[in-house]
């Protein structure tokens, strides 16, 4: 597995050794997981059951748009 290395100024390697005590963490294994979600190319696991379908409001209506503008043709 490649390793990366990287250099943060004293107070930003502070707040991160602070974050991943909160998680829980080592330090590599929180920055992988940053790392891993920023760079991510996938929906997030049960995305779409938890996002489609779940509006609870009234319903959603579009309001007529219009005529479309006449604009002179690029030349």
């Amino acid at each position: 597995m490649p390793q990366l290395h990287c250099y943060v100024s004293e107070d930003v390697a502070e707040r991160l050794k602070r974050k991943a005590a909160q998680a829980h963490l080592p330090v590599s294994k929180y920055l992988a997981a940053l790392v891993k979600k920023d760079t991510g190319s996938e929906w997030p696991e049960g995305y779409f059951d938890q996002v489609f379908g779940q509006w609870k409001g009234a319903p959603l209506q579009r309001h007529p748009q219009g005529e479309y503008e006449e604009r002179a043709e690029l030349k």
